[in-house]
């Protein structure tokens, strides 16, 4: 500790700063609440030419953060709104991008146009923010939508809508921007499935990232984070991170085991991850891959290194289903149903089965697909299918990581 006595327009004030040793200072602790800037070491598009999807792989540099994962985590970023959205939005208010607005209950204040580019969530309405926001206007049709009874037209309004389109519709405001932004909620990390691993990589954090953009209500949307990273994040390029651990989405503890892994499209990161840290480990398992995407020439994601690591031995079954490629669409489940057999020897020799991806349609697919193989294969009621799934679940050898 070194104590520094200064002198200013003839006051002495004491000031007490702490030197950090190096050790010290690696070992600060980063987290959702001090985020580590990262410098992008890579950053490209893994989909072919021809493809109707950007997928994204970012390499990461962790260097002198001390932050580690193990396979199955999560890396979380804070993300940036897009410029242009902001600047539609203050020029649409007329107002002033540099005015000091307060941001937060302890009376911080940032410039108008960094609160609504870092700090603030502009792409997502809520019902707070519609109902709180009727009162900031004359408009009849807003505080009508705003009622307690018309909660459901509410909810298909807010569907596929952002702020810009709240203020576009519902004029003429009488609030200032200060109360517009009071409105609004604080920007929410992103959570990713980390694509690496990290004994593979030391001091380095991979990602795989689909670009989701779409059209609705007449205008372009844009996925906050994921937009960011296809188009305003190069290779030199810093962004805050930090980890977010996943204790139900892990490799068996015993790395001799056996495991079945179901990750299309951008399901394949953690079976990335997952297979890297199988190819350092001395021992280990049988692997097998179910991968799935649109077309085989544009779609099939990490392709080289798979087929690598099939020729190595890490990878000890590979199985794609591209759906676009033939007449009839052909999913991962289809590859399951073919592979039926073998795969219930394996469920029955140990092994742990994963699923990554969609929640809403793939998941649910895979699951029932699973208990009619094991109905079939084990020659079992679908009841007793199902209490072996559920059997499966207890002992943590069928984990799912779906969104």
């Amino acid at each position: 500790m070194i104590f520094l006595r200064k002198q200013l327009s003839g006051v002495k004030i004491m000031v007490l700063t702490v030197e950090r040793s190096p050790e010290q200072t690696k070992k600060a602790t980063y987290s959702r609440t001090n985020p580590f800037r990262a410098e992008v070491l890579k950053n490209i598009n893994l989909n072919g030419p021809g493809s109707s999807k950007e997928t994204r792989h970012i390499e990461l540099s962790l260097k002198d953060s001390g932050l580690s994962y193990v396979p199955g985590d999560c890396l979380g970023i804070i993300p940036e709104n897009d410029p242009e959205l902001v600047a539609t939005l203050v020029k649409e208010m007329e107002w002033d991008g540099e005015e000091l607005v307060t941001i937060n209950k302890q009376g911080d204040a940032l410039p108008l146009k960094e609160a609504l580019s870092s700090h603030f969530e502009i792409t997502l309405l809520t019902k707070k923010i519609v109902q709180q926001a009727a009162a900031l206007t004359d408009n009849e049709e807003l505080k009508k939508l705003a009622e307690p009874e018309n909660v459901n037209e509410l909810k298909e309004y807010m569907d596929g809508r952002d702020l810009l389109d709240l203020l576009r519709d519902f004029g003429p405001w009488h609030a200032t921007a200060q109360e517009v932004v009071s409105l609004l909620r604080k920007m929410p990390p992103r959570l990713y499935s980390i694509a690496s691993s990290f004994r593979a990589n030391p001091d380095e954090v991979h990602l795989t990232i689909g670009a989701v953009r779409y059209n609705a209500n007449g205008r372009e949307r844009k996925g906050v984070c994921s937009v960011q990273c296809a188009e305003r994040l190069e290779a030199g390029d810093t962004i805050p991170v930090f980890i977010q651990q996943n204790k139900h989405f892990n490799l068996p503890e015993a790395p001799e085991t056996d495991i079945i892994m179901v990750g299309p499209g951008t399901g394949i990161a953690p079976f990335r991850s997952f297979i890297q840290e199988v190819s350092v480990n001395e021992t280990r398992g049988k692997t097998w891959l179910f991968f799935g995407d649109q077309h085989s020439a544009s779609d099939f994601l990490y392709q080289e290194e798979l087929e690598k690591y099939m020729e190595d031995g890490v990878l000890t079954k590979l199985d794609a289903a591209f759906s676009r490629d033939t007449d009839q669409k052909v999913y991962v489940q289809h590859k399951m149903l073919e592979n039926s057999q073998e795969l219930y020897q394996w469920l029955e020799g140990g092994a742990y089965f994963y699923v990554c991806g969609d929640k809403q349609y793939m998941a649910k697919d895979v699951h029932e697909t699973l208990i009619t193989i094991i109905e079939k294969e084990g020659g079992v009621s679908r009841d007793e299918a199902e209490a072996y799934l559920n059997d499966l679940q207890k002992q943590k050898r069928y984990q799912r990581d779906v969104y």
